[in-house]
């Protein structure tokens, strides 16, 4: 006669680690107790704090955005298209995580906006010094916005590093030159320093992948551009909205045209060539 099987009993969840020497593994390596306490708003209104975390948030992402613009600039230095595209695509899904922290300010009405207003006193958003490295990476350089950061020194040297060097989208170019691709001299050696501006002969490139295989290597790292670029442009037209919506056609905080510089950013996209170059395939 065999014998019946006996139930197995369903053990104890084990109860997790509590008691620590000093503070948690978890403190220790996310930082939890710093980023938590770097709140200091500067009016009584309670809308103050969400515009003030929100705003922190932000600059957290530009952080890993430019992190993963870099690690791309230097892979494709190095012709390594799969890490940059790797870095690229990550940076897509932290861009959309970037854009959407503009749902708690979106809807500001200034009224709201201006019970708090006051106390950013000439604070801006155009002074991020790590929204200006990604501005950098870009290829939006521009010297005069170093200024505003000449009081300290660390942050000075870093932004006037990321003004002389390459911008990613130099870096894209560079290689298609070493790929064979008729990139201009002029282009690959510009100063790049300067603005980037838009080529003809860029865009008849662009339009040659383009019309080519759609899963070739460059066609792809284009596409992982072009994406890239949309999310750029969503950001700049959230935040046109939003500060229309808070301020109206109001002057901006820190002596900013406010809106009206805002709309002229919008107005503009990188990586011009392979926005154009779509009407010739």
């Amino acid at each position: 006669m065999s014998q019946q099987a006996q139930p197995v009993e369903a053990s104890e969840p084990e109860t997790p680690h509590l008691d620590f020497q000093g503070t948690t593994p978890y403190e220790d390596y996310v930082q939890a107790d710093v980023l938590t306490h770097l709140q200091h708003p500067l009016s009584d209104d309670p809308g103050e704090m969400v515009f003030l975390v929100t705003t922190q948030v932000m600059e957290l992402w530009f952080t890993v955005i430019v992190h993963e613009w870099e690690t791309a600039t230097a892979a494709l230095r190095s012709d390594d298209v799969p890490t940059a595209k790797d870095a690229l695509k990550r940076s897509v899904r932290e861009l959309e995580a970037l854009n959407a922290s503009w749902k708690p300010l979106g809807q500001l009405t200034p009224a709201q906006f201006n019970s708090y207003r006051a106390a950013l006193g000439e604070g801006s958003g155009f002074q991020s010094a790590m929204y200006r490295r990604m501005e950098f990476l870009l290829g939006e350089k521009s010297a005069s916005m170093l200024v505003p950061h000449r009081g300290a020194r660390r942050v000075h040297a870093e932004l006037e590093k990321a003004l002389h060097e390459p911008s990613l989208y130099d870096e894209v170019l560079r290689l298609l030159a070493r790929r064979g691709h008729a990139i201009p001299e002029s282009v690959v050696r510009r100063d790049v320093s300067q603005r980037y501006e838009p080529s003809p002969e860029v865009e008849e490139v662009w339009t040659a992948l383009y019309s080519g295989d759609p899963d070739h290597e460059l066609a792809r790292l284009g596409e992982a551009l072009t994406d890239v670029a949309e999310l750029v442009w969503r950001w700049r037209n959230d935040h046109l909205v939003a500060t229309r919506r808070a301020m109206g056609s109001k002057a901006g905080t820190g002596g900013s045209a406010g809106v009206a510089w805002l709309e002229k950013r919008a107005r503009k996209n990188v990586f011009p060539e392979l926005w154009t170059a779509r009407s010739h395939v």
